[in-house]
């Protein structure tokens, strides 16, 4: 943890290629010179997923290929640790993994997550080409704090993210390549900002953007508000998240404490 329990989060925020080693190019290009404890990258920044019909099995690696080799180069380089999205060989040759790295600034291979949800919404079909991981909440803890992964659209699960702070998380860490269109935007924001008040934590959500994409990156803090945030364009947004404002915030918010149990089944009275 960072001097006075904060630490130190940018998130990067770029339009990813189809080219790996110019993508790991392109993150180099941005992070060179940032100060930070944690770097956020958005989801699918090894390898874009193209248009609806681009293969991705082909351009899949695994967790030990030149990727994940360059993040940890880079993360050995900057003195941090790197989250970041890519597409992992699976025993499927057609469609593999949709993975979270976290890589520690040793160079290590921290955790991964394999993305639980498929977007196969707003007429898109992640299926088509990718596996669900499992339904298993994956945290990591980086500084002081736990984080708690998850990938773009399983924003949209709220039972996700308080599964993650069941199992600890105090920041919950957001790559997405969140597609634009009518009233996406919104419910980007609205989502992220969601899920930080009502399980009362940090944040830390590093979109793409592009053509097909909205940006907005943004950390929020738990009692909702944006401490940092960028619009469309290419670059580097930092804050801080800090260990005493998060405990202020539960005391000052103390739903957590406040949970219930509830039955997966309707009771009714006759």
């Amino acid at each position: 943890m960072g001097q006075n329990g904060h630490m130190r989060v940018a998130l990067v925020q770029t339009a990813a290629g189809l080219d790996p080693a110019a993508n790991l190019d392109a993150i180099q290009r941005l992070v060179t010179g940032v100060d930070a404890e944690l770097v956020v990258l958005p989801e699918a920044v090894m390898h874009d997923f193209g248009t609806p019909t681009t293969p991705l099995g082909p351009v899949a690696q695994a967790v030990d290929g030149p990727f994940v080799a360059g993040l940890a180069d880079l993360a050995k380089q900057q003195g941090a640790t790197f989250v970041g999205g890519m597409f992992e060989i699976s025993d499927d040759p057609n469609r593999p993994f949709n993975t979270l790295v976290v890589v520690g600034p040793s160079g290590d291979l921290l955790a991964t997550y394999r993305k639980a949800h498929l977007y196969d919404s707003f007429g898109y079909r992640e299926s088509d080409r990718l596996l669900a991981g499992p339904a298993t909440p994956t945290v990591v803890d980086v500084g002081g704090f736990t984080l708690g992964l998850l990938t773009c659209y399983d924003l949209r699960f709220p039972e996700h993210s308080r599964a993650l702070v069941t199992a600890g998380a105090d920041v919950l860490v957001l790559p997405a390549a969140w597609v634009r269109g009518p009233l996406k935007e919104d419910h980007w924001s609205t989502l992220v900002r969601a899920r930080a008040i009502e399980n009362t934590t940090y944040v830390a959500a590093a979109a793409q953007t592009g053509k097909a994409y909205c940006g907005r990156s943004m950390l929020v803090d738990p009692l909702g508000v944006a401490v940092a945030a960028t619009g469309d364009a290419e670059g580097v947004v930092s804050g801080l998240i800090d260990r005493e404002h998060l405990a202020a915030s539960r005391e000052r918010n103390p739903a957590l404490r406040h949970r219930r149990p509830w039955p997966t089944s309707v009771v009714t009275e006759e």
